[in-house]
């Protein structure tokens, strides 16, 4: 059991991943309801979600600046830190491309791997919720496993979808596009991925 100074880190923690997880529910949400006449505004609203992690990972950053002692090394924190703020910024930048390349509809392959990250983003939740029992991990390491394992799935789908493209339309640039978007919400799973593996070696480092 961590202790009470150390509140405040998976306190912070706890609330990026939280911010992960409406980011990820509202991109569910454009993309389930998908409209491109409302895509700027709801790309606005994105952003706030985006915005909202950037200043807890700035606050993050501060505080591992003035800290005397931290639960675990600084470097390890930030690096989650940062990890955690890329899959905001992942989230947002799939809204972006759909902003920018405005396509008229969307795919139920998009539609499916947005939910695998929305489900990804659950279990960061439920993984930074159990942190402050890392001496017991075994706990830890089953999140740590379901979020690599939803990952895989989501590589499953973009693989088929990625090569179902080409079938699908003949216009280079419809292709490209789509790609683009593609490769987008694979990067949101890897980000949740990347986050799930940070906290692995935290695990393994402090037990």
């Amino acid at each position: 059991m961590s202790k009470k100074s150390d509140a405040f880190y998976f306190d912070n923690l706890i609330s990026v991943s939280k911010i992960c997880g409406e980011a990820a529910d509202y991109l569910v949400e454009c993309l389930t309801h998908y409209d491109v006449t409302k895509i700027e505004e709801r790309l606005q609203i994105m952003h706030g979600f985006e915005h909202s992690a950037d200043i807890k990972k700035h606050e993050m950053s501060e505080a591992l600046s003035k800290a005397f002692i931290t639960p675990f090394e600084r470097e390890d924190l930030a690096e989650i830190s940062h990890n955690l703020d890329e899959v905001a910024d992942c989230i947002e930048e799939v809204l972006q491309r759909f902003y920018l390349d405005a396509p008229e509809s969307v795919t139920d392959e998009c539609i499916q791997v947005a939910q695998k990250i929305a489900l990804c983003c659950q279990r960061l939740i439920d993984m930074f919720a159990e942190l402050h029992n890392f001496k017991k991990p075994k706990q830890l390491k089953e999140y740590i496993i379901q979020i690599s394992d939803i990952e895989e799935e989501c590589d499953q789908i973009y693989l088929r979808a990625y090569k179902d493209i080409r079938t699908q339309t003949d216009d280079i640039l419809s292709i490209v596009a789509w790609r683009k978007i593609y490769d987008h919400l694979e990067s949101c799973a890897d980000a949740c991925e990347h986050v799930a593996d940070a906290v692995d070696l935290i695990v393994m480092k402090n037990t």
